[in-house]
């Protein structure tokens, strides 16, 4: 009995949750983490990594992100590239 109800009120939580995200993204609001670079910033990552003139911690230290947020970047970056 305790099940159900706990399953109950999680669904109701669950749909509370899906409505509320929604008007935000109605009003124009973004959830999640904002990105380190902006989009000036990622182009010129993506040609300090293709130039090969610095390492990658090099471009890491001077654009103050990480390695894997590099990585991630240059992955976006591919994937919105059409292929030909």
């Amino acid at each position: 009995m305790f099940g159900a109800l706990a399953e109950f009120e999680r669904n109701l939580i669950q749909e509370r949750t899906q409505a509320g995200l929604a008007a935000a993204r109605a009003r124009g609001k973004k959830g999640g983490r904002p990105k380190a670079l902006d989009s000036k910033k990622r182009v010129m990552l993506k040609r300090l990594y293709d130039e090969r003139d610095l390492s990658i911690q090099e471009i890491c230290d001077l654009m103050k992100i990480s390695k894997t947020t590099l990585y991630s970047y240059l992955r976006e970056q591919d994937a919105s590239i059409p292929d030909k």
